[in-house]
C-alpha cells in the first residue's frame, strides 16, 4: 500500500430534488473548498483509496462556481475514477473509488448489502452517557427546511448507529460511530436526536456548539472486499481534530 498525495483544485453540492420541484431550499454557508493537495491512501487498477478534506464537496454542485469537487480532482490524477459513494461537504474522511465499470458495480453493490463496513470519530456537545449505545431512529427530509433530515417514526427510513464514548473533556465527549445504514446526514441528526449535536456542525448545531473551525466529524476506517480478488482490505485516516 502507498501513502502519497495529488496536487488538484476544488468544489460544493446543492439538492437537485428540490431544485426539480421548484422548492426553496434552506440556502448554504458560501463554498470556499481548501487548496491542500488530496493524500491517497492506496491505488491499484480496480480502486482508489483518498482522504477526502473538510469543507470539499464529494461530487459538482450545480453551477460554475461548485465545479470543483473531490470526484474531478480524483480524476486528474486518476481518468478512469467513478464515484462510489459520497460524504458531505463538511465531513473528511476516507472515501473508495471505483477504476473500473466492474468495480463500480461491486463497491456499490457492497454498499447497497452493508457489507463495507464504516467507522467515524466525532466530538458532540455535552458528556455523553452510557458509555455505549444504539440509535434505531428513522429518517427523513425536512421538507420546509431542506437540506436538513428529521426523525420520523411514522414515514422516516430505517437508519441504525452505534456509538461508544472514548472520553470526556470540558463539556464535550469524544465519540465513535459506526452507521449500519446510510442515510442522508445520519450521524449528525442521530447524535442530535441524543441532544448531544456534533460540534461545528452548521445546520444542526446551534449556540456554542456551532463555534468551531469546522464540523467534527471524520470518515475513520473503511473495511472492504477488493472487487476483484474479494480479498478483504482496511483503510484508516486519523482524525485531524
Amino acid at each position: 500500500m502507498e501513502t502519497h498525495t495529488v496536487c488538484c483544485i476544488i468544489c460544493e453540492t446543492q439538492c437537485g430534488i428540490s431544485a426539480a420541484l421548484g422548492i426553496p431550499a434552506t440556502p448554504m454557508s458560501a463554498y470556499h473548498p481548501p487548496q491542500d493537495p488530496i493524500e491517497v491512501l492506496h491505488e491499484d487498477y480496480e480502486i482508489a483509496v483518498v482522504v477526502k478534506p473538510e469543507g470539499l464537496l464529494s461530487v459538482p454542485g450545480r453551477g460554475e462556481h461548485l465545479a470543483d469537487c473531490l470526484l474531478t480532482r480524483v480524476q486528474e490524477a486518476f481518468p478512469t475514477a467513478l464515484l462510489v459513494h459520497r460524504l458531505d461537504r463538511d465531513t473528511s474522511g476516507v472515501m473508495v473509488f471505483a477504476m473500473t465499470p466492474h468495480a463500480q458495480r461491486d463497491l456499490s453493490m457492497q454498499f447497497e448489502t452493508r457489507r463495507v463496513k464504516k467507522t467515524y470519530v466525532a466530538r458532540v456537545a455535552g458528556e455523553l452517557q452510557p458509555k455505549a449505545g444504539t440509535i434505531d431512529a428513522p429518517l427523513i427530509v425536512d421538507w420546509e427546511n431542506r437540506p436538513r433530515q428529521m426523525v420520523c417514526h411514522e414515514t422516516g427510513k430505517h437508519a441504525q448507529t452505534d456509538w461508544r464514548v472514548l472520553r470526556h473533556a470540558e463539556g464535550e465527549t469524544r465519540v465513535r460511530l459506526k452507521p449500519h445504514t446510510g442515510r442522508s446526514h445520519q450521524l449528525r441528526v442521530h447524535m442530535l436526536s441524543l441532544g448531544h449535536p456534533i460540534l461545528g456542525d452548521p445546520l444542526y448545531a446551534t449556540g456554542a456548539a456551532l463555534d468551531h473551525p469546522r464540523m467534527m466529524l471524520h470518515s475513520e476506517e473503511l473495511r472492504l472486499s477488493h472487487p476483484e480478488s474479494g480479498r478483504g482490505m482496511n483503510f484508516r485516516s486519523k482524525a485531524p481534530f
